[in-house]
């Protein structure tokens, strides 16, 4: 099912405000490098998922995840205030997987490379199985 082009504009808003704010209002020293990456808005215009990712390990992600969590209500009343719609959609942040996809891809083409490589260096040094030119000749008069 497509996405309306209103529902995306109310998208592509959000998270503009939610990455100013982000940037310039949420003071938490639990908040790490945060970069809102999607937002995903219901046809209804009810309900916003916010993705995002952390640079850093793994602990920093979980941290920044409550510290989003914590300034969850400050955010949804700022994006409410500049969206001006009637209902303001209540906000989810959920970490964003692709990161961890990326590396999965990036680690499969380096093992693909690898093997890719071995095969070459195979090739190099392979010798015909059977006789080094297999076409039948026609008979020469010295036979």
């Amino acid at each position: 099912m497509s996405e309306s082009p209103r529902a995306r504009k109310v998208a592509d808003r959000i998270q503009e405000i939610v990455a100013v704010m982000i940037d310039r209002r949420l003071k938490d020293p639990r908040l790490g490098m945060v970069t809102v990456t999607d937002v995903r808005v219901t046809g209804d215009l009810q309900s916003a998922t916010i993705f995002y990712t952390v640079l850093g390990s793994e602990e920093e992600l979980r941290s920044s995840g409550a510290a989003l969590e914590s300034a969850k209500g400050m955010i949804r009343s700022e994006v409410g205030k500049q969206l001006g719609l009637r209902l303001t959609p209540t906000i989810s942040f959920m970490a964003d997987a692709l990161p961890v996809t990326a590396q999965s891809i990036e680690d499969a083409l380096v093992a693909a490379r690898m093997r890719d490589s071995e095969l070459a260096r195979i090739r190099e040094t392979a010798a015909p199985a059977g006789d080094p030119d297999p076409y039948k000749k026609p008979a020469t008069d010295d036979e």
